[in-house]
């Protein structure tokens, strides 16, 4: 494996553990508070972070063509985190989390598809897997429900799909101010979306530590990414983060006790399979 492969691969593995965690704190701090207030208080520790990393290492502002996408990927982002934030409290972390990660690791993969064409048998046979892998974890409970809360896994996932697209377009030349870019847009949409439902723009001070803890985590877990997309490729590094799922997964059945059926199960440990395949 080539040197900058190898960082690549290392950084989008690092990613996805971060992610994982801040995850799992963030469904955590949901299940009690707004998750729109939660959102502001993630990332405008996130914002805050990143500023002062980018003021201490100097970087060098990026045009306005890479500060619009990294804007664009900020509102993308916040709309994901909110429905997944949303997804993890009202249903199982274990369900909701592996469906929201495969459409977040298709969603540059198609794009890709649109600007390079067709792609390779194994990802097609990815996307297959992760059809059956979906319809298998969307089992329901009874004949008569569906999972609770994947509607928002789905929005979660084409939200997160999004955000990596476009923060791959503004990282080209910087990584901090982008990424500090998209944080700010993120926190203010979210305090719109907080006036309009007259919603506190902060989580209750007895949650602002967990929701300072899962901004600093998602906010490293994009860091990683976006440098891993400078040193590799675009869809690997999409993939390869995509499965921060395996950490949540483990972190809510060894604290939460969570339990699924073996239908359920079965579809989780497909959906995650079907990650590597998309990104052959």
């Amino acid at each position: 494996m080539a040197p900058t492969q190898f960082a690549s691969v290392g950084l989008s593995l690092a990613s996805a553990a971060s992610w994982g965690v801040g995850d799992f704190s963030g469904g955590i701090a949901a299940k009690r508070t707004s998750v729109f207030g939660l959102v502001v208080a993630a990332h405008s520790t996130g914002f805050l972070l990143v500023l002062a990393l980018a003021l201490l290492k100097h970087e060098a502002i990026p045009d306005r063509h890479s500060l619009l996408w990294a804007i664009a990927g900020g509102l993308l982002g916040s709309i994901g985190l909110a429905a997944f934030y949303r997804a993890l409290a009202v249903g199982k972390m274990g369900i909701n989390a592996p469906v929201a990660a495969v459409i977040t690791a298709a969603l540059p993969v198609a794009i890709g598809i649109l600007l390079q064409g067709r792609p390779g048998k194994l990802q097609l046979l990815g996307f297959v897997i992760a059809i059956i892998g979906i319809v298998f974890v969307s089992k329901p409970e009874s004949l008569h429900e569906r999972p609770v809360g994947i509607g928002l896994a789905v929005i979660a996932g084409l939200g997160f799909g999004g955000f990596l697209t476009c923060m791959k377009l503004a990282s080209a030349s910087a990584v901090l101010w982008p990424l500090c870019t998209a944080r700010l847009a993120s926190a203010l949409l979210m305090c719109v979306f907080c006036l309009f439902t007259r919603e506190s723009c902060l989580p209750p001070a007895r949650l602002l530590p967990l929701a300072a803890l899962t901004g600093i985590l998602d906010t490293l877990g994009n860091g990683f990414f976006m440098m891993a997309t400078q040193v590799g490729r675009l869809d690997v590094a999409a993939v390869l983060s995509s499965l921060y799922p395996v950490v949540t997964v483990i972190l809510a059945r060894s604290i939460l006790k969570e339990r699924m059926n073996r239908i359920q199960t079965a579809g989780m440990w497909v959906v995650l399979v079907a990650i590597p395949f998309i990104a052959a």
